[in-house]
């Protein structure tokens, strides 16, 4: 059987070749974070489908940590509530592979390293390709151990994501980039995660050195949460906007009210897909 985006486990460049097709169209990758297992995992493979449907290009899936530094208060809690409904790795691999015939577009995870290192880098990332994953970002990753781990996720055919911050020597920034396989993860504030009111104008400037840089697409990421400012990151040239933390809000407030957390959240991403369109 030749290999697809259907079949991302045996297909090693879905992420760039997703990206590529995008860029072919003028368009810009919408990626939407879930935190997997909250408020279930049933909940959680309802939302990807959903989130497909209304036109999402990637999804970032994270699994839950109990320390999770990247985060903000938003997605700590989701993990937190994650982990109480019994959240494992493995029982969120088992979705992701439960999904494999339906969910046709590339899937991230966002992992931290101690989960990572427990497994062991080479059963984790395995394991995950068998599922389905496309890729990785393991944002409390070094790069030093990332330029060890990279090789391994690449021959089971993941790409391993790596980040970029606004704080970033420009020498750094140009070696992560050289590393990062599938996109450049662009950090678009200084701090955790978590909904802005307003993106840094310094972000700007920091997508086109990226991109004269050559290599990877790359997507912005951290306080994304409106669609005003997905339509401002694609507008700064950014191959890509990620939005988390206002997400994971909406599937809170939905599941806290008694609604439907999938309906909500495609709700949401509708509008997000809609704004990033828009001329």
């Amino acid at each position: 059987m030749s290999a697809s985006l259907s079949d991302p486990a045996t297909h090693p460049h879905a992420i760039h070749a997703r990206f590529a097709a995008l860029a072919a169209r003028g368009r810009c990758a919408l990626m939407p974070f879930l935190m997997a297992g909250d408020p279930s995992l049933e909940v959680t493979g309802e939302t990807l489908l959903a989130l497909q449907a209304e036109g999402a290009d990637l999804i970032e899936l994270g699994i839950p940590y109990s320390d999770p530094l990247a985060d903000g208060p938003v997605i700590q809690a989701a993990a937190g509530r994650a982990l109480a409904a019994g959240t494992t790795p493995g029982r969120v691999l088992e979705l992701l592979a439960g999904l494999r015939s339906t969910l046709s577009i590339p899937v991230v995870l966002f992992t931290y390293s101690n989960p990572l290192l427990n497994r062991g880098m080479e059963a984790f990332c395995r394991d995950a390709a068998a599922a389905g994953a496309a890729g990785l970002v393991v944002p409390d990753l070094p790069l030093e151990e990332a330029e060890k781990l990279s090789p391994i996720a690449a021959a089971h055919g993941l790409d391993l994501v790596l980040l970029v911050a606004p704080t970033t020597p420009a020498e750094r920034m140009a070696r992560i980039h050289a590393a990062s396989r599938g996109f450049t993860y662009l950090v678009s504030v200084t701090g955790v995660t978590g909904v802005r009111t307003q993106l840094e104008d310094r972000v700007a400037p920091l997508v086109r050195s990226l991109k004269d840089f050559g290599g990877a697409p790359v997507a912005v990421g951290f306080g994304i949460a409106s669609p005003d400012q997905v339509r401002q990151v694609r507008d700064w040239g950014a191959d890509g906007a990620i939005v988390g933390s206002a997400l994971v809000r909406v599937m809170a407030e939905a599941h806290a009210g008694g609604n439907d957390v999938a309906a909500a959240a495609a709700g949401f991403v509708r509008s997000l897909r809609q704004a990033l369109d828009a001329a």
